[in-house]
């Protein structure tokens, strides 16, 4: 794999900050067969943390949701990004983006360990069809 983009969904919930939400809610949906493609964990306050939920297929979350009374707000829109790690695998990814004025509001990144990463970016909701266009998507 040389790079994948993809526009993806996301989700989130808020969350009291304190041990054991996120198993709490990830143990709920992997007893869903509810696979994610990303998730990340962000502090939202001095007592609460907001989870983001990339599911593959929403309409599974939004079951687990209904059954647990979990509220969660969304979708919005991000851009999936996984490829072969090599130096400077983002480089001509923000350059299209920049190029068409673009800008990147928010990103997480990891690189696997075995020699290929995941990139999640975040654009505004208003430049979300200029930066699909900018990659050619």
């Amino acid at each position: 794999m040389a790079i994948r983009i993809r526009p993806v969904e996301y989700y989130y919930t808020m969350v009291e900050d304190r041990p054991g939400e996120a198993f709490r809610i990830l143990s709920s949906l992997a007893a869903a067969e509810v696979n994610l493609l990303a998730f990340n964990i962000v502090p939202a306050g001095a007592n609460a943390t907001q989870l983001v939920l990339f599911p593959e297929h929403a309409a599974g979350l939004a079951r687990v949701a209904e059954r647990t009374g979990l509220v969660i707000s969304g979708p919005q829109q991000a851009l999936l990004i996984q490829g072969d790690d090599e130096l400077g695998a983002l480089v001509g990814v923000h350059q299209k983006l920049f190029e068409a004025g673009v800008n990147v509001v928010a990103s997480n990144g990891v690189n696997d360990g075995r020699g290929s990463y995941g990139y999640v970016v975040y654009v505004r909701p208003e430049s979300f069809d200029e930066a699909v266009r900018a990659l050619g998507l």
